[in-house]
């Protein structure tokens, strides 16, 4: 970054901050942003479709609305995902 730093000098332009500061900042916040993405966009997907796979026949009233919540809410991540999950319910057993 001091290349950058001394042609910005050379033609007469002087940064009030430090650009080192301003590389440090940028990727902090490029992996605050990331990770967020990443949380919301496969590891809440993840762990709520394996919640509602696991608890879809014996939830309750109110666990189901939060339930239907929560597949609102990530439905941009459950929709990324769902080439490789299987939302289809589970078959019938069958009593003789």
């Amino acid at each position: 970054m001091t290349a950058i730093t001394d042609q910005l000098q050379t033609l007469g332009l002087d940064l009030p901050f430090s650009l080192d500061l301003l590389d440090t900042e940028l990727l902090l916040t490029a992996a605050i942003y990331l990770g967020l993405a990443g949380a919301f966009l496969l590891v809440m997907p993840l762990a709520v479709y394996f919640y509602l796979q696991k608890r879809w026949y014996a939830a309750g009233s109110i666990e189901r609305v939060i339930m239907y919540f929560f597949m609102f809410f990530f439905f941009p991540g459950i929709l990324l995902l769902s080439p490789f999950l299987n939302f289809r319910p589970r078959p019938r057993p069958r009593s003789a």
